[in-house]
């Protein structure tokens, strides 16, 4: 999956907040076209943003991919990872596995858009990032959320956001939102809040559209993340706890009996 309007947009707004320090790394080797349909949006935002000084002809390579756009936008020379060398990735890596030791507490920006979603063993590539990220790291993902039926091997939900990188890793989730593909969706941009804060799961039968819509999300590692040893869906973490602290009230209320 390439680099289209929505996803230029993303990353275009994250540069304005976030400059890597360090190394950067895309997860395979994303191109980069300017849509004919949305060929002046990308002007427009480069403006809105701040950017006066790019046109989006200025973001293009000659050989299609994105390298000139990371390091136009301010994320460096970015590196791009893949399964093998066919489009001239720089680092080789299966994520279905873990990272190799030089590999981990690397990078300070990774870029996921559309990678994660052809890779069976998702637990295997979620870790795969988190090791990678060095602390005060930054991961945005742009991945299927609905509409990208037979793209890849799935989908993905906001729940996956909050329960992994919030919830089991402690990681900061910056942005979690819905991305249609098309611009003129009606439906536009909805953020995603956190399921675990009401114990209700999210409803958003009519919050996206029919059509093609990306999860886009953005999480940071900090000092005091961490690998967890499972992860539980939100709803049902919140009701179980519920039912524990019921059970330990009523037990104390009958001194201890449950009879």
């Amino acid at each position: 999956m390439g680099i289209d309007y929505a996803s230029f947009e993303r990353l275009a707004e994250l540069a304005t907040r976030f400059r890597p320090e360090g190394r950067s790394l895309m997860l395979g080797r994303q191109h980069f076209r300017i849509h004919r349909a949305n060929r002046n949006r990308y002007d427009k935002t480069l403006k809105r943003l701040g950017f006066e000084d790019l046109r989006r002809f200025d973001l293009l390579q000659e050989d299609g991919f994105s390298e000139t756009l990371f390091r136009k936008l301010g994320f460096g020379e970015i590196e791009s990872m893949d399964f093998s060398s066919y489009e001239g990735a720089h680092v080789l890596h299966d994520l279905n596995t873990l990272p190799a030791a030089e590999l981990q507490n690397q990078f300070d920006f990774i870029y996921d858009g559309g990678t994660i979603e052809h890779v069976f063993h998702i637990p295997n590539a979620l870790e795969s990032v988190y090791r990678m990220l060095k602390p005060g790291g930054r991961f945005l993902s742009i991945n299927g959320l609905n509409g990208w039926y037979g793209h890849g091997m799935y989908q993905f939900n906001p729940e996956l956001v909050w329960t992994f990188w919030r919830r089991a890793c402690n990681c900061e989730v910056i942005d979690c939102r819905s991305l249609p593909f098309d611009p003129k969706d009606g439906f536009g941009q909805t953020k995603m809040s956190d399921p675990a804060q009401t114990g209700v799961r999210l409803k958003l039968k009519n919050r996206i559209g029919p059509g093609r819509v990306y999860l886009s999300y953005e999480v940071e590692k900090t000092d005091e993340s961490h690998l967890p040893d499972f992860a539980l869906q939100s709803d049902y973490e919140t009701k179980w706890q519920g039912a524990e602290n019921a059970g330990a009230t009523r037990f104390e209320k009958t001194g201890g009996s449950t009879a």
